[in-house]
């Protein structure tokens, strides 16, 4: 089985840490832009992808300003060209602000089984300062809209270690979300990516974030109060309730194929030892391509086995479920110790190793940029 993600770039307005690719909104893309997708969903059925997909993420951007008729009518054309297995999760992300009772119905009835919604912080002054368009009440309006609308797998945003956040602040936020009880929790530091407004605040000394110490007892805090309230802390990032991972970002993880649709979107193709392509994040030159019936992507990287191996060990170290000495023998003719025997005794007080299965602490996950360089 394989992934379906949907790129929709469009916002009302781009956040200032936000590096994703993204433009401002407008009434002419969001009536032309889904026939694209569909023409390019069309293209790859015709070119090479077949075969059911068992999870789809439409992701952006916001895909919440899309109406639900277009998000059917792209569910439909999947259905009609894919196929869909009979319990395929199907994520929307949407943003407080741009959703309504009626709309979300609407998703609920077109297909959409699971909502991301980016509250990002309850903090009212937190969220201005990161250029969000709602507020706290807002945010919780939303999601008690997402239940009503019969939405029982809802996960939300949480960002932590924002300039001039406190402890208290911090602690206040947890409450408010595990007051709201989701189902899924995608928990992220806050950083200054290249690019962004953000990173130029910061160089220039306009805006500070917190100090690595700050950081680390966030994320080990974080890490405490929500797996005391039964989360699973299953990936760096992420927290499920009750086995509600987000199957379709571990399938990312364990390197399943996955095709991407739209301008900005990645592909994934495991034959071998694996080949990624990408749309270019331009819009003029994919509606070009797309229109001409052409490849709208191009080559962006491929594997051997020894860089095939390093990724698989740098994205199932992201996970709880680690990575597992059989299935790498099974893939790659090796166990761990036998390919990373300098690595895992580098890293050793960081690695857990039970039943043939390595992966990392939560104090190893902290620390994951500069751990992985040693495995790669």
């Amino acid at each position: 089985m394989a992934g379906l993600y949907l790129h929709i770039p469009f916002c009302r307005r781009k956040c200032p840490y936000c590096d994703f690719f993204s433009t401002p909104a407008t009434e002419f893309l969001l009536e032309t832009y889904p026939d694209l997708l569909i023409r390019h969903l069309v293209w790859a059925s015709e070119h090479g992808w077949s075969g059911s997909f068992d999870t789809i993420y439409f992701g952006g951007g916001t895909p919440s300003l899309l109406p639900p008729k277009t998000i059917a009518d792209i569910l439909h054309t999947i259905k009609q060209r894919f196929g869909l297995t009979h319990n395929a999760e199907i994520t929307l992300e949407a943003n407080p602000g741009t959703v309504t009772q009626d709309n979300l119905f609407g998703y609920r009835d077109s297909g959409v089984n699971r909502l991301s919604l980016g509250l990002q912080t309850c903090n009212d002054k937190h969220l201005t300062n990161l250029g969000r368009l709602h507020d706290r009440q807002e945010g919780f309006d939303a999601f008690g809209l997402a239940r009503i609308a019969g939405f029982d797998n809802i996960s939300l945003d949480l960002m932590f270690a924002l300039p001039g956040q406190t402890k208290e602040e911090l602690e206040c936020d947890l409450n408010d979300y595990l007051e709201l009880d989701p189902e899924h929790l995608s928990c992220y530091g806050l950083t200054a990516e290249l690019e962004t407004p953000l990173y130029q605040q910061v160089i220039s000394g306009e805006m500070n974030l917190p100090d690595e110490d700050f950081y680390a007892d966030a994320f080990i805090g974080v890490h405490d109060k929500l797996s005391q309230n039964h989360y699973d802390h299953y990936e760096i990032a992420n927290y499920a309730k009750n086995g509600r991972t987000c199957r379709h970002n571990l399938g990312y993880w364990q390197r399943r194929p996955y095709l991407g649709i739209g301008a900005g979107a990645h592909s994934f193709c495991a034959e071998d030892w694996g080949q990624r392509r990408e749309v270019p994040p331009d819009l003029t030159a994919y509606r070009d391509l797309v229109f001409s019936g052409q490849d709208p992507t191009q080559h962006l990287e491929g594997f051997d086995r020894e860089s095939a191996l390093s990724e698989t060990v740098y994205l199932g170290l992201r996970t709880r479920r680690g990575v597992a000495d059989s299935e790498l023998r099974q893939r790659f003719g090796c166990t761990l110790q036998e390919a990373f025997p300098e690595a895992i005794k580098a890293n050793a007080q960081w690695l857990l190793h039970h039943n043939g299965r390595w992966a990392l602490t939560p104090a190893g996950w902290l620390l994951f940029d500069r751990l992985i360089l040693s495995f790669l």
